[in-house]
């Protein structure tokens, strides 16, 4: 059976499941060049353009521009019977996790900023949304709500406790627990920081970076109990950088937002420090209750927030005999995989388990012309030993938003300049750290692992036991988000092997290849563009052995 998956919302893409794994996945922006976009148009196009098999079904995400729009244009390309996945934004993310994780039964805890959307009163001007929600899932297609948080979308900006009746309403509705007295959610906390840098929330990551250089200073609360206090933010167009994008803010920082600098960055960082402890703190508290409560040790976590590698530490850390899964597709660019997965297990009843083994899976192989000059695997070594920058380009590429050696810009880790050097050339800020891939092998010996093996999916930060011989990639707190590195991807290892067999060290700096504000890389094209128009030193392409150099 094969289901077609469309998602049409920030990090839209489209995926094609062929009896419960993944056969094909395109994302919008890799065609259009326009990050984050909203409409899977041309990568509908692209899925289906060399496709000759059947399609028995498609599952339609909930999104803009809406089901109206995506029938017409569905049906001049595919004809089939569709499901509508409207009011199902979580579920969509919980199936992808569990799906992936390779557990037979587990937790899977959604952590986002922006859910589906309810619409609440006869005018349908209050508008609830998902915000954290728990479920209990297991084979073949059981999606147990325990328990939902929504926030509360008012329409003039601001307002009371959802009133008594639409509260009612949700209380005949729903049988698990649940919570609507808030306007805010975990994520849109997270987001306060986020505004006050100037940037959108959807840059959140850039916090995480920020808030390493803070201090833990005495603070005021954001919650109460687990839930946000409303009277403590604002919202607003405030963001220079995107004028027409709502914000969050705290509201003792109006008139504080600014751009981060070496100069100015104490304050900014200090508030990313409170942000990034409280509501990992939080989640933390949710996990350590729902565990108790059902007895499940077997722990999935997803939505935007998954994608937070120092707060899936910090679970880790403290909960350690749960065994944990964060999905690398976390934010919304996996949510028509996740509806397909959950649409084909739903038809027909599949119980078989196909743990996600790579993210290797975006776009169609093609044939690459033999550009440059022949190279081998010395090569590229002695290239990083002499302070060069190595993108490379193989295979498919990545699906997620982390690059795991298909598309990734190489460093040498060893450089303790080596995140100023690569900042510069990716023209990203210059507090934001970049990751180290090692040979699994050697992933206890240089971090404190917390008893895990391998973090093949760059999903998770650790403690660093060796600072002093790869400080290219050690975070401000001694922190590193790390990738290891086995024979699934031999073209690395090898690099990696051999890198180690002439410096002694197993690690290299990872970053994805591409410019800050781009897209990652899709084409020969695209990467020998980006090589020629940058500060990057040499591209290689190990498929065909050949290299281009400056």
């Amino acid at each position: 059976m094969r289901i077609l998956g469309v998602c049409g919302y920030h990090d839209s893409g489209v995926c094609i499941i062929n009896d419960g794994e993944i056969e094909s996945y395109f994302k919008e922006e890799r065609f259009t060049r326009v990050k984050r976009d909203f409409t899977a148009y041309r990568s509908l196009f692209e899925c289906i353009k060399n496709n000759k098999e059947p399609i028995d079904f498609t599952a339609i995400c909930d999104g803009y521009p809406g089901r109206k729009y995506y029938d017409g244009h569905i049906s001049r390309i595919v004809n089939t019977g569709r499901a509508y996945y409207e009011k199902t934004h979580h579920l969509c993310h919980a199936s992808l996790a569990f799906y992936n994780s390779g557990f037979e039964e587990s937790l899977v805890f959604v952590v986002d900023r922006n859910g589906s959307v309810e619409k609440l009163d006869a005018n349908e001007n209050v508008h609830i949304r998902e915000s954290e929600t728990v479920f209990h899932a297991s084979y073949p297609c059981g999606f147990k709500t325990l328990h939902k948080n929504y926030w509360v979308n008012w329409p003039n900006g601001g307002g009371s406790i959802l009133n008594e009746d639409l509260a009612e309403k949700i209380r005949n509705e729903e049988t698990y627990t649940y919570n609507i007295d808030s306007s805010l959610s975990l994520v849109k906390v997270y987001e306060s920081a986020t505004t006050l840098i100037n940037q959108t929330a959807l840059e959140n990551g850039k916090v995480m970076g920020l808030s390493s250089y803070g201090e833990d200073k005495e603070f005021v609360n954001f919650f109460e109990g687990k839930r946000p206090r409303d009277h403590l933010f604002v919202s607003g167009e405030f963001i220079k950088n995107n004028p027409t994008q709502y914000g969050i803010l705290f509201k003792d920082h109006l008139g504080k937002i600014s751009d981060v600098t070496p100069e100015n960055y104490k304050f900014y960082a200090d508030y990313a420090f409170q942000v990034q402890k409280q509501t990992q703190e939080i989640l933390l508290q949710y996990v350590s209750e729902w565990v108790e409560r059902t007895g499940l040790n077997n722990v999935c976590i997803t939505g935007g927030y998954g994608l937070n590698v120092v707060a899936n530490e910090y679970l880790i850390k403290n909960l350690p005999k749960v065994n944990f899964y964060f999905e690398p597709l976390a934010d919304d660019s996996g949510n028509c995989i996740g509806a397909a997965m959950h649409l084909y297990r739903k038809l027909s009843k599949d119980k078989t388990i196909h743990k996600c083994k790579t993210t290797f899976i975006h776009g169609n192989v093609s044939d690459l012309k033999q550009v440059g000059k022949t190279c081998d695997i010395e090569d590229i070594v002695d290239y990083l030993k002499d302070g060069k920058i190595v993108a490379v380009f193989n295979g498919l590429a990545e699906s997620g938003p982390r690059a795991l050696g298909n598309r990734s810009i190489l460093f040498d880790s060893r450089n303790p300049n080596a995140k100023d050097i690569v900042n510069k050339v990716k023209k990203r800020e210059w507090y934001r750290p970049f990751a180290g891939m090692i040979l699994e092998e050697y992933f206890q010996e240089y971090f404190d692992t917390h008893g895990w093996k391998k973090s093949e999916f760059m999903t998770v930060s650790f403690q660093c036991k060796k600072p002093d011989k790869i400080p290219g990639v050690i975070h401000v707190d001694n922190s590193c988000r790390v990738q290891t590195v086995n024979d699934d991807i031999p073209h690395i290892r090898q690099l990696l092997l051999k890198f180690m067999e002439k410096t002694n060290c197993p690690v290299l700096l990872n970053t994805s290849f591409n410019l800050a504000g781009d897209p990652l890389i899709e084409t020969q094209k695209q990467a020998i563009e980006c090589f020629e128009n940058s500060g990057i030193d040499v591209l290689w392409f190990p498929e065909i052995k050949r290299v281009l150099k400056k």
